[in-house]
């Protein structure tokens, strides 16, 4: 099943995730500014992220799941609108504590509700170009540093941090609202009968989706990886320009660092995607997972503004493109009907890899001084992540046609 509507749906998808990954993830640009004017440390800000992270993975496991059972247009409504509170509260926040909760707490809700259910309907509405839609998605992701993070540092040189983030959260409203209703259910998945709980292609029928997912082969090693990947790119991405401006750079230059990260992401995901159809997506993960552990270990020796944008081409292609690479994989080990269910629980893994690089690099930079140690212990993490991914079981045989439901 396919037909001309699915383009308008990563369309949307790419939208949304732009703006709403961007919105979230703009927080290094705060975080010296927000430290100056209030006097919150950088690890007690960074601790907000740290909850974010942790927050939008377990939120994103429970909306996935949501997501197979009513279809994903209230869902991303319902984050839509979580996202604005969240920051317009964060923007107006007392003190740390107040802060913590609302970007941490509503901001990471809220975020959970967009990558699964947007990725799961995507894939349901392709049987050809499957890779290529997931990717164009993703895109939106990588494009989100380029135009929300240079707004942000924008807005913050013109305005303050808070009415910044006060403009971003009414822009997350006006163009998020109105693009969540082109979101909709492929119309095989709205017509086929709720599923029995079968998930994993070629496999028994057991007795419960989750407890199926969550002891799979597939899934553990699945979710390991995309765990220690993210936990190996996070601390990186979110100190590296706090580390610049320790080395020079202006707060708008070091901003641009995040940007061209974004533009090698949006090569990186569609080189990585062609390579994996030709190669295969375990060889091209693995491969993109040692370039993303060299290129965090090669930080340590870096210090000018001109070097810090070779390095972040070569780490925002790398972990960029591996990034889509884990649904497509899910694709080939889990039947769709519970494509939502699946995302969200490798998302929920994700993000407790995303919760460590914040702050763990705020308490390292809080307790030593620099950075150096943050790039070290990143790198060894992202050679675990590449050492697990060995392990990568062998997709089961396929057991119906592309783009088919298949009842258990």
């Amino acid at each position: 099943m396919e037909n001309r509507y699915g383009w308008v749906i990563v369309a949307a998808g790419a939208l949304i995730t732009c703006v709403a990954m961007g919105a979230m993830f703009a927080l290094p640009v705060y975080l010296q500014p927000m430290s100056d004017d209030t006097g919150w440390g950088h690890a007690g800000i960074s601790l907000a992220m740290t909850f974010a992270f942790i927050v939008m993975g377990v939120a994103g496991f429970g909306w996935g799941a949501v997501t197979d059972r009513i279809g994903p247009r209230p869902v991303v409504l319902i984050g839509s609108v979580m996202l604005g509170v969240g920051l317009f509260v964060a923007s107006r926040a007392p003190n740390l504590l107040v802060f913590q909760i609302a970007y941490g707490g509503l901001c990471g809700a809220s975020v959970g509700a967009f990558f699964a259910p947007i990725m799961a309907t995507t894939l349901a509405w392709f049987d050809k170009h499957r890779s290529l839609a997931v990717s164009l998605v993703s895109i939106g992701g990588g494009v989100a540093p380029m135009v929300v993070t240079p707004l942000a540092s924008v807005l913050i040189s013109a305005y303050g941090w808070r009415s910044a983030m006060l403009i971003v959260a009414i822009g997350v409203w006006a163009i998020l609202i109105p693009a969540t209703f082109l979101i909709r259910r492929a119309p095989a998945a709205v017509a086929a009968p709720a599923p029995a709980p079968a998930v994993i292609a070629g496999g028994p029928a057991p007795r419960s989706v989750l407890s199926t997912t969550l002891r799979s082969p597939q899934f553990i090693v699945l979710a390991a990886v995309f765990c220690l990947c993210c936990a190996a790119h996070s601390g990186p991405i979110f100190h590296t320009v706090s580390y610049a401006m320790l080395c020079g750079a202006s707060s708008l230059a070091a901003a641009s660092i995040y940007s061209v990260e974004g533009v090698a992401g949006l090569f990186g995901r569609l080189l990585f995607g062609l390579a994996g159809d030709r190669l295969g997506v375990k060889r091209v993960i693995i491969a993109g997972l040692l370039l993303q552990a060299a290129g965090i270990y090669t930080y340590i020796y870096v210090s000018e503004l001109s070097h810090f944008y070779m390095l972040a081409s070569v780490l925002g292609m790398a972990y960029g493109g591996v990034m889509p690479l884990y649904a497509v994989l899910a694709r080939d080990y889990f039947k769709p009907q519970v494509m939502g269910t699946v995302l969200g629980g490798i998302t929920m893994m994700s993000s407790i890899g995303m919760a460590i690089g914040p702050i763990g690099g705020g308490w390292i930079f809080d307790t030593f001084g620099d950075y150096h140690w943050l790039y070290i212990a990143s790198a060894a993490i992202g050679l675990g992540a590449a050492a697990v991914a060995l392990t990568f079981p062998k997709p089961s045989v396929p057991t119906e046609p592309e783009g088919q439901l298949v009842p258990a």
